[in-house]
């Protein structure tokens, strides 16, 4: 974000803070509320961020039994 955010008082903000709201929602700006000229809070506009592909079934699946050693059939992958 290239603008400096706006800052304004814990009051003016309490008398405006839904409009003030909508303004940082359209805007896309950051909005600083200060008490007695310092800084407490930080109004930003919400981005939701959508989880990640990876690992998103991570811990869903059990495995049972041995995995790993070589099974006792035989089999040809081309035979019908």
């Amino acid at each position: 974000m290239s603008q400096t955010p706006q800052e304004i008082s814990a009051a003016e903000f309490k008398a405006k803070c839904l409009k003030l709201m909508d303004s940082v929602e359209h805007d896309r700006t950051h909005l600083i509320i200060t008490k007695r000229g310092r800084p407490v809070a930080k109004l930003i506009p919400y981005e939701e961020t959508l989880p990640s592909l990876f690992g998103f079934m991570s811990g869903t699946a059990t495995i049972k039994g041995d995995i790993i050693s070589p099974l006792d059939v035989k089999w040809n992958a081309e035979s019908d």
